[in-house]
This record gives structure tokens, C-alpha cells and sequence, in this order.
């Protein structure tokens, strides 16, 4: 008994040191302006300021050593916000965030879906940000990927400049995972969601090809690797929340040749299959969003504009989680009916309109 009783602490004191760690360098998004980086005389940025604490040791060192990554790795996560936000605009919990440190609140401290998300989005935007800024030539260590050359097949050949899918996932790999600290439930449930980021950009990597011939024919072709739209990797990810796997802590014994497949996750129905690595797996049901709580963190749905004529998740039944809606009018005045004039002058007319809002009470 007293043994359990340990374990337990022990556990418990994990869990709280990951969840104060987890996510930290979300915080970088707040602070990476140019008075925080050293730069030469091309402006490439070089070294960040060793004052911003919100990195890990580990992670200021991978920054110093990919000049110009820094401004890659907060404009993918200012991607992965602005998506988690239109993925969820409709629903319940619609990603809220703040400017405080604490980008996405309390909720990064549960194990249920949307902090799944919110692991897998935020990775994601890491890996496609920092690939496709390897191919623009903005980050020094490295380039487009060259590795596909020679013939593709009888009427296509490797060319052009493909993005670096694998320079993105492994810098994503480094930098992301290490602020992940421990060896329990939620430690491996945040490593797990952050694969799935990564490996949602590069499933959905897509050949493109450029036609050549005489007369526009398209007798040869050349054609290169190239990352979906963002776009793209949120609507997978979003099916990936509704269809998230509830698993448990797993352990398979003390074989030491086997030690780092000791603790794994386990699907919390045995009748289910295990998660794969694409899919999104959380260990605990989602915090009521319906109301205020700031023990949870949660802001309610109390102000939030719904359809009143839908009977789905944006609908006022249940955004707004019965309590009713008030109905009000306002009039907006928009630019219309613009026209160009050579050159180069462009008219418009103001137009009013009257739009009918729907606010949860």
C-alpha cells in the first residue's frame, strides 16, 4: 500500500511538472519581434536573445544553429492559431486564446480532445512552416529537397525545387517534443498528438508537374514535391478530433531489451483498435463549455452569435446549451458596386445593410 502511495506522488509530481512545461514555447508567438533577435547585415535573423526564457535550453541551441528559423517557427504557429480558430468557430469551445504567456489557457492542462488538437495543430504548423521557408531559401542549414532527381516515369522526370518535408519534420521533431518532460499518461499523449501534426503534412504532400513541348503540348514533364495548403491539414485534423481515440497508460512489463516500448497507450475499450500514428488520442471527457469556469478555464457561451435556422453545432439550440438567444438588428455600411478606371483610379458606392444577429443569452 505504501508503495502505491508513492508511485502515485510520484506520478502526480510528473504530471504537474509536464503540464507547466508542456507547450511553453507556445509563448514565443508574444515575443519574437525584431528587438529580440540579433542580426548581420543582410538582416537574416542570427541569434535570439537569451533573455526569453519561454525556450528550453535544447531549443534557444537549435535556434542559434538554423539562422532565420525563429521568424519560421512563430509564423507557423501564428498559422496553426488562426486555424484552430476557423476549424472551431462554430463550436462550444471555438480556441480561445489570450497575450498572456498561457497562449491557449487551462485547457493545455487536460488530457481531452482539444488539447489534443491544440498539441497536433500547433506541430503541425511548426513542420510546414519551417518546410516551406527551407525552400524559399529563408533558414541558412538548409534548402529545397534535391533527393528526387532522374526520370519519374515514361513521360515525367524529378525536378524544380520540392519542400523539405523531412528538414521540417525532424527540426519539428527536435524542437516541439522537447519541452515535453516525464514518463506518464499526458507525456505521452502530447508526443503522440504532435506526431499526428507532423505526419497529417506530410501525408497529404502532393506532386505537382509543369508541362514542356512545342505548341504547349505536354510531352515532357517535370514535376516536384509540394505542401498542402494549411488549409488542407486543419479540415484532416479536425476529422481526426471527432474521431479521437480515449486510451489509457499502457505498460509491458520489465524486459529491459524492450525498455523504450515499455510504456506505451492502449486503447481504454480492448474491443477497439490501438491508435494509429495519425490519429488523435486523448484520456479524459471534455470540461462543460457551455458555462464560465475558472477553475477549468472555460469562457461559456454566453455572448456568442449562432444560426438560428441551424439544427447543427452552430445552431442557437445548442451553441448556446438552452438557454435562449436574443435577437437584435444593425446596419453596416460596405464599399459595393466598385469600378476601375484607366488608369488607375478604382470607384465605389457606400451600401447599407441591415443584418439580423443572434447572441446566446
Amino acid at each position: 500500500a505504501l508503495r502505491a502511495l508513492w508511485a502515485l506522488a510520484l506520478s502526480s509530481l510528473s504530471n504537474t511538472l509536464a503540464v507547466n512545461n508542456s507547450g511553453r514555447w507556445w509563448g514565443i508567438i508574444n515575443v519574437a519581434s525584431s528587438t529580440n533577435l540579433l542580426t548581420d547585415s543582410k538582416n537574416v535573423q542570427l541569434v535570439l536573445d537569451p533573455s526569453l526564457q519561454l525556450l528550453s535550453r535544447k531549443q534557444r541551441k537549435l535556434i542559434r544553429q538554423n539562422p532565420g528559423i525563429l521568424h519560421s517557427v512563430s509564423s507557423g504557429l501564428q498559422t496553426a492559431i488562426k486555424e484552430c480558430k476557423w476549424q472551431f468557430r462554430n463550436r462550444r469551445w471555438n480556441c480561445p486564446t489570450s497575450q498572456g504567456p498561457n497562449i491557449f489557457g487551462k485547457i493545455v492542462n487536460r488530457g481531452c480532445r482539444e488539447t489534443a488538437f491544440i498539441f497536433a495543430i500547433t506541430s503541425a504548423g511548426v513542420t510546414h512552416s519551417v518546410a516551406r521557408s527551407c525552400s524559399e531559401g529563408s533558414i541558412e542549414s538548409c534548402t529545397c529537397d534535391y533527393r528526387r532527381r532522374g526520370p519519374g516515369g515514361p513521360d515525367w522526370h524529378w525536378g524544380g525545387c520540392s519542400d523539405n518535408i523531412d528538414f521540417g519534420r525532424l527540426f519539428g521533431r527536435e524542437f516541439v517534443d522537447s519541452s515535453e518532460k516525464g514518463r506518464d499518461l499526458r507525456f505521452l499523449m502530447n508526443l503522440h498528438n504532435n506526431e499526428a501534426g507532423r505526419m497529417t503534412v506530410f501525408s497529404e504532400m502532393r506532386q505537382e508537374c509543369k508541362c514542356h513541348g512545342m505548341s504547349g503540348s505536354c510531352t515532357v514533364r517535370t514535376c516536384w514535391m509540394r505542401l498542402p495548403t494549411f488549409r488542407a491539414v486543419g479540415d484532416v485534423l479536425k476529422d481526426r478530433f471527432d474521431g479521437a481515440s480515449r486510451v489509457i497508460y499502457g505498460n509491458k512489463g520489465s524486459n529491459r531489451a524492450s525498455r523504450v516500448e515499455l510504456h506505451h497507450l492502449e486503447p481504454e475499450n480492448p474491443a477497439h483498435k490501438p491508435p494509429s500514428p495519425h490519429d488523435l488520442v486523448y484520456f479524459e471527457k471534455s470540461p462543460n463549455f457551455c458555462t464560465y469556469s475558472g477553475k477549468t478555464g472555460t469562457a461559456g457561451t454566453a455572448g456568442r452569435f449562432c444560426n438560428s435556422s441551424s439544427p447543427g453545432l452552430d445552431g442557437c439550440e445548442l451553441l448556446c446549451c438552452g438557454r435562449g438567444y436574443r435577437t437584435r438588428t444593425q446596419r453596416v455600411t460596405e464599399r459595393c458596386n466598385c469600378t476601375f478606371h484607366w488608369c488607375c483610379h478604382v470607384s465605389c458606392l457606400n451600401c447599407t445593410n441591415t443584418q439580423v444577429l443572434h447572441e446566446c443569452l
